[in-house]
């Protein structure tokens, strides 16, 4: 992997990666290189077959303050075509760890604010710490939260994506929990055995599937299921039915034995 200067790489033999954002001094708050380091390690640890899960945690007492100040100030005196280059770098990031094919998880402990909560929506599930906070502060410096905005509606829903944008008020983690934007909530010190359950969980599924399940999620909606939806859905199964991975979890099934693709006690 690159020299990266924000981050740091932790990759068991187990297929799992760990990748921490190590910014403490500034709570892991984004600046261009943090965003060009993100979307590289997502980019290179999605097409990574060796990679079956991938823990995005921040160095620290905090996950992410969101944006750095130093960053913002120099979009702020910056033109309107700079800052435009520079959202779409921020929005290619987020969509980098949205359409990851692997399965990602978000450990929060402390502040996750502004886009540190769009890491957080961006990934499939998040774990976090009772003392962990989050606000969408966005609106409370004079701007919005854009570039997380479709990230946070899928995770929470519309109203309470409004609600936490035009209000930027910071919310525990058990509002968080009720609110879908993390799925558990344990003490700070069952933080890391709590993403293991998780992890062990994710290990024991088919790699091919989980990469099926969120290439076809990601085109459902809330909604009526209509022909259409129908037809991708059928489509979808019979041909993931025909692969090696499914006649392995088929078999492993009726011998009573794990599949090939956990791994070993």
């Amino acid at each position: 992997m690159p020299a990266w200067t924000t981050l740091e790489l932790d990759r068991r033999a187990d297929g799992v990666a760990r990748l921490t954002m190590n910014r403490p001094a500034v709570f892991n708050a984004f600046d261009e290189t943090l965003i060009s380091e993100l979307d590289d390690a997502f980019a290179q640890l999605g097409a990574d077959a060796s990679v079956r899960a991938i823990v995005l945690a921040g160095s620290g007492k905090h996950f992410s303050a969101g944006a750095d100040l130093q960053w913002m100030q120099r979009a702020a005196a910056a033109s309107q075509d700079d800052n435009l280059a520079d959202a779409r770098r921020f929005s290619a990031m987020l969509a980098r760890i949205a359409d990851c094919p692997k399965p990602t998880l978000a450990r929060v402990q402390g502040a996750a604010l502004g886009g540190g909560v769009g890491l957080v929506a961006a990934c499939d599930m998040a774990v976090a710490s009772e003392a962990a906070s989050f606000s969408v502060s966005e609106a409370r410096m004079g701007i919005l939260p854009a570039v997380i905005g479709p990230h946070l509606v899928n995770a929470v829903g519309l109203r309470e994506a409004r609600r936490l944008a035009l209000t930027a008020s910071r919310i525990g983690a058990d509002e968080a929990l009720r609110i879908g934007l993390v799925q558990r909530v344990v003490p700070a010190d069952g933080l890391d055995t709590a993403v293991d359950a998780l992890v062990t969980d994710l290990l024991g599924c088919g790699p091919q599937a989980q990469a099926e399940i969120k290439q076809l999620y990601a085109r459902l909606a809330p909604g009526p299921v209509t022909p259409e939806v129908r037809e991708l859905t059928a489509q979808t199964i019979a041909r993931v039915r025909t692969t090696s991975e499914a006649r392995e979890g088929f078999a492993a099934f009726l011998a009573k034995r794990k599949p090939s693709w956990t791994p070993p006690e």
